[in-house]
């Protein structure tokens, strides 16, 4: 889809990949609605894009995600493209993992884009047009231990974006989920960090990932997935997961230890 013009929401517009990714959009000529619950940080971002909206709102529920939609296609006067990039991560042994933490991160990484999705595509399909990109990760794929919620979210996502794709085959809208490995963002804490040194684990800066993700969007690709030899390890896990259960049992062995503070 052409960038130039076309009315964008972004979710998680405050975030570190999020900011990178709205100024690359508003200087491709987009028309912005910036999504994020933090709206200290949005505000000032909103500001220095002339032109683009602030909506600070909660994608934790679904009443929350239809105010996000409401207002959106309000400002921008309709909606051509959906971007769903907001997203939290937990590293732990999953027995560590609080139920609220679960239940947060299935509601902001997963339930968030289909509540977000249902609410924005009437309009879409009324005008037989839109692009919807969800911006999954090489987790939704490959289920990393001691990342275990978040590879399930991520799953979740790109199983919503495969049957959704299938669902607007006979229309105009596309469906594109976009999958890069790990990137060096604030989302990523101290510790994940460290353990991946550690693991000797490929991390990508922002905006070499922002500068693919608005490639696809522009070319209109299915599936995409960031980062050698993540993206093989896929192909790989697709086929011959029990390969890979041996392949990442050293790493997982090392990852244990800072998930567990041992």
């Amino acid at each position: 889809m052409d960038i130039k013009n076309s009315r964008v929401v972004l979710t998680g517009a405050a975030g570190g990949m999020g900011q990178i990714l709205a100024r690359e959009l508003h200087r491709r000529g987009a028309q912005l609605a910036l999504v994020d619950a933090n709206a200290e940080a949005l505000l000032p971002l909103s500001t220095e894009l002339d032109g683009s909206h602030a909506v600070a709102g909660n994608l934790s529920t679904a009443a929350g995600c239809q105010s996000v939609a409401d207002q959106c296609r309000d400002l921008l006067g309709g909606i051509d493209m959906l971007i769903n990039l907001a997203g939290l991560n937990s590293f732990t042994a999953y027995e560590d993992e609080s139920p609220e933490k679960i239940e947060l991160m299935m509601q902001v990484n997963l339930l968030a884009p289909m509540w977000l999705s249902r609410a924005l595509l009437p309009a879409m399909q009324e005008q037989n047009r839109g692009h919807l990109v969800n911006v999954g990760s090489i987790f939704g794929s490959i289920g990393f231990a001691y990342f275990t919620t978040y590879s399930a979210t991520k799953f979740g996502l790109r199983g919503f974006s495969e049957a959704l794709r299938r669902e607007l085959a006979d229309t105009s809208i596309k469906v594109s989920y976009i999958a890069p490995r790990a990137v060096k963002t604030p989302m990523n804490s101290d510790l994940i960090m460290r353990m991946g040194e550690a693991t000797k684990m490929h991390m990508d800066e922002p905006d070499a990932v922002v500068g693919k993700i608005i490639a696809v969007i522009e070319s209109d690709k299915k599936d995409t997935y960031f980062g050698f030899p993540e993206s093989l390890f896929v192909r790989v896990n697709g086929l011959l997961p029990r390969l890979v259960d041996g392949a990442l049992a050293a790493q997982n062995r090392i990852a244990r230890t800072f998930a567990k503070g041992a």
